[in-house]
């Protein structure tokens, strides 16, 4: 149990950490590429400049989180709740976010070229300055501004 552990700047590449209880932990500037975080709970959680490139996130809470400025390139978002997440400028180049829960998110200035957005929830999601370029949208087609 990590319930608000300070990870701040670790190196956890590639590990296997299903199901991590990481609620409100500070995961700031720390490396979770290609990690296993399927189920994880990151509520709460600051995973400021945190990288997650690669990594399974699938399922993961991630309700309030607070991202700003992350590397989630080509992570797997799939089902992942984030809900009220603070992501602004977090790059989600070729993640796959289908069936995410993105309402009430801030992702200002976020990079989602070439995410997979299908069927995710976007409701009062803050998306002003964000690049979609080549973005499949929640309808299932391409982003066309």
């Amino acid at each position: 149990l990590m319930h608000e552990a300070d990870l701040s700047a670790a190196i956890c590449s590639a590990a296997n950490m299903i199901g991590a209880a990481l609620h409100g932990a500070n995961l700031t500037i720390a490396n979770f590429s290609l990690t296993n975080l399927c189920m994880a709970n990151l509520s709460r959680a600051c995973l400021e400049g945190t990288t997650l490139i690669g990594a399974n996130l699938i399922g993961a809470n991630l309700h309030q989180a607070k991202l700003v400025r992350a590397n989630c390139e080509n992570a797997d978002l799939r089902y992942a709740i984030m809900r009220k997440a603070d992501l602004r400028g977090t790059n989600f180049r070729f993640a796959d976010l289908k069936m995410a829960n993105l309402s009430e998110t801030n992702l200002r200035g976020a990079n989602l070229t070439g995410a997979d957005l299908s069927q995710a929830n976007v409701w009062k999601a803050n998306l002003k300055e964000a690049c979609l370029i080549d973005a499949v949208m929640p309808d299932g087609k391409l982003y066309s501004p």
